[in-house]
């Protein structure tokens, strides 16, 4: 019997990973701005929820705590890297390095400008603008307030106008980022459980 309930399961997480895998792929990208890695942090991320399957599958929203587990595990790369780098930075500290430019005139480019929003900041403008989450499901998946994302995501997009010099941010953010490295399994983010954008 306890085969059946096992095989169930794997059933419905597999039905799961198909639905989500290049969703979480994308975000996992757009949160680091790793592309060779994101496939990696999506797929260390469902590893970790079939290991709580049980737990995810009676949540009211398995997609958010999903993106939940994808923003942890990008903040948590991001700060080793930070890490790294000081290491390396340290290192080589006797020699001609400028990797800290402070003039962001020459930024035209929106991810590598949104590589310098804060982690929070980032993800609730990805969340917000590049997955047209609404603000409760932006929460839900940060683990944080409607509030907290009403005012990252604000200071997140003025910070972004301010570092492009220019306005019409959001229609610049979907066109650098809209469109999505697998469709299909986004536009379940779009259709499904995402919802719209609250305003």
């Amino acid at each position: 019997m306890g085969t059946v309930v096992d095989d169930a399961a794997s059933v419905e997480f597999h039905a799961f990973f198909e639905r989500h895998y290049a969703e979480l792929s994308r975000l996992a990208h757009l949160l680091t701005g790793e592309s060779d890695t994101a496939d990696d942090l999506a797929a260390d991320a469902l590893l970790a929820l079939w290991h709580r399957w049980d737990r995810v599958r009676a949540a009211d929203h398995p997609a958010a705590y999903a993106r939940g587990v994808v923003a942890n595990l990008a903040r948590t790369r991001i700060r080793s890297a930070v890490r790294e780098r000081r290491r390396i930075a340290l290192f080589w500290s006797q020699r001609e390095e400028s990797t800290e430019n402070p003039d962001v005139a020459g930024v035209v480019d929106v991810q590598e400008a949104l590589r310098r929003l804060p982690f929070r900041k980032r993800a609730c403008v990805v969340l917000r603008h590049a997955f047209d989450l609404s603000e409760k499901d932006t929460a839900l998946a940060l683990g944080v307030s409607v509030g907290t994302v009403k005012s990252q995501t604000s200071k997140g997009m003025a910070e972004l106008q301010r570092l492009l010099g220019t306005r019409g941010v959001p229609q610049r953010m979907h066109a650098a980022l809209g469109a999505p490295r697998c469709s299909p399994a986004v536009e379940g983010v779009r259709t499904g459980e995402g919802g719209g954008r609250d305003r």
